[in-house]
């Protein structure tokens, strides 16, 4: 009896590693075997982002059929939800509590449109890897794009939200001071880099510390207190201003990352940095040149960028547990 061995299977073509590096392996199959690995270079990290970013396009895409599944109205809803907000207010500061601020619900839209981004991507982003654990433990890729896709989508409801504000500066007849807008470009990156940083790191421990979602609810409601939003950063200087020991708190108050982003986008569309009420002259902004608010905000920039880079190492230490965890 003869007994013959058949060829022995091919092996594959090759191996790749999630943010790791690629060998090969001679044989026939073109078939791609992909691994994770959570020790991985930060050089190597970013390389993975920048070739799957056609995955965080589709993955943004997702979310985005998942938030308005089912729903009539769509994205009309992320229209009407800040409109809502504006509209109370405006009623609460300007009619309940005489606020004397002219045109204080374009003042208080141009902070919203930053805070509404930073909150809804951190927010959303804290739970994104333990709401999508079932691919987090099937599929390899490189799992910080989940957080990096809560910030796309948060992106596209501000540029939704850009529309109601270009509606509401028509409405009230209000024309942006243009030599300021040109910063709005570096304001907004500087936004989504220092978002993207808070996301993925949030999105990382709150795998091992559930608890991280409700603490993060809690501490973003004091940040956006804590952010010259509601009301203006001349409020805070004037009165530090008559208290000459406290003046160095004027400078903490600034280190809030958020804060010379929101001046930022206030100066610009606001296009005023002081207004009259009862013969009051009331300073609203600091009378700083585009100059000084680009300094700000390129610092915070790259404040934001070796936090991005922190935040990715840190995704990587915690990512080699996960499918435990979940």
């Amino acid at each position: 009896m003869n007994l013959s061995v058949g060829p022995a299977p091919a092996e594959p073509e090759h191996v790749s590693t999630i943010g790791g590096s690629t060998r090969f392996v001679p044989g026939q199959s073109n078939d791609q075997i992909t691994i994770v690995n959570g020790k991985v270079q930060l050089g190597q990290r970013l390389k993975d982002l920048w070739r799957n970013r056609e995955l965080l396009v589709l993955l943004t895409r997702t979310e985005l059929k998942v938030k308005y599944k089912n729903s009539v109205l769509g994205y009309l809803w992320s229209m009407l939800n800040p409109a809502l907000v504006l509209a109370i207010y405006y009623v609460v500061f300007k009619i309940i509590t005489k606020n004397g601020q002219p045109n204080f619900a374009i003042w208080l839209f141009a902070g919203l449109l930053v805070w509404n981004l930073f909150n809804g991507a951190a927010m959303g982003a804290t739970g994104v890897v333990v709401g999508k654990a079932s691919i987090v433990k099937k599929v390899a890729f490189p799992r910080e794009l989940l957080a990096l896709s809560v910030v796309g989508v948060a992106m596209v409801m501000f540029a939704i939200q850009v529309v109601v504000l270009v509606a509401a500066l028509l409405l009230f007849g209000i024309t942006p001071d243009f030599t300021f807008v040109t910063l709005l470009p570096l304001a907004l990156v500087t936004l989504v880099v220092f978002t993207g940083a808070v996301s993925i790191f949030l999105s990382a421990v709150n795998v091992y510390l559930r608890d991280t979602q409700h603490l993060t609810e809690v501490l973003l409601m004091a940040w956006f207190w804590g952010t010259p939003i509601v009301y203006s950063f001349g409020q805070i200087s004037g009165q530090l201003a008559k208290y000459p020991s406290l003046l160095w708190m004027k400078y903490v108050y600034l280190c809030n990352p958020v804060t010379p982003i929101v001046m930022t986008f206030q100066r610009a569309i606001y296009g005023q940095t002081q207004y009259t009420y009862m013969g009051n002259v009331t300073h609203v902004l600091p009378n700083w040149g585009v100059g000084t608010y680009a300094e700000l905000d390129g610092v915070v920039l790259a404040v934001s960028v070796v936090l991005f880079l922190l935040a990715l190492v840190v995704f990587g230490r915690l990512e080699g547990n996960f499918a435990e965890e979940l």
